[in-house]
């Protein structure tokens, strides 16, 4: 089955989505199955589009104008590409700088292996770069990570520290490694505890 995405930029009538139609019903693609947006393509929300790919089923292809109309920019076209793919759905692009792509052909799924490599690239990119800012915060004392929770021993300095007048909930919580929304959970701002604090207290006593 094929499915049709259109879209233009302007919702104020100075572009059309005839020409983009058009040119989807000419591939076979019936009226019923073409899903629309009058947004730029810089929006994250576009209900025409969800819609469409809400609407993919295995084996079906969905048939664009050109590139430019499906993703925001690169990296969500190559995601976008690469969820089609391992959703064994196909794509197929009319017009522009990617004419002629049809991922359902031989040729095609060589289109789809490069997507798949960009997005690889992409992956293994933002695990380097998770490890070297891991690595960087390491060397200046700081250990990554989830927050520490709030334990007996954790709340009963904050309660201590929390007494004194001057003290900063901020500097608080980043010198016992917990964030200042947990501090504050258990301890309010004269070092008491609140309730969480106390039923803590008890079920540790």
């Amino acid at each position: 089955m094929l499915i049709g995405y259109v879209r233009v930029s302007k919702s104020d009538g100075s572009q059309v989505l005839d020409l983009q139609k058009d040119a989807l019903k000419e591939a076979g693609v019936i009226e019923e199955r073409i899903y629309e947006d009058l947004a730029s393509g810089r929006k994250d929300d576009r209900p025409g589009l969800k819609a469409c790919l809400k609407a993919l089923q295995p084996g079906n292809t969905l048939v664009v104008w050109k590139l430019d109309r499906l993703g925001r920019d690169l990296k969500h076209l190559i995601h976008l590409v690469d969820d089609l793919k391992d959703n064994s759905i196909g794509l197929r692009v009319l017009a522009g700088s990617g004419a002629h792509i049809d991922t359902t052909t031989p040729n095609g799924k060589m289109i789809f292996g490069l997507f798949a490599v960009l997005a690889e690239f992409e992956r293994d990119l933002i695990v380097e770069r998770t490890r070297a800012g891991l690595a960087a915060a390491r060397s200046r004392g700081r250990k990554g990570g989830r927050p520490r929770k709030m334990d007996k021993a954790t709340l009963t300095m904050a309660m201590a520290a929390m007494t004194n007048p001057k003290a900063v909930a901020s500097k608080v919580a980043k010198r016992l490694g917990i964030t200042t929304t947990t501090l504050y959970m258990y301890v309010n701002g004269d070092g008491s505890p609140k309730e969480a604090g106390t039923k803590l207290l008890g079920a540790l006593c």
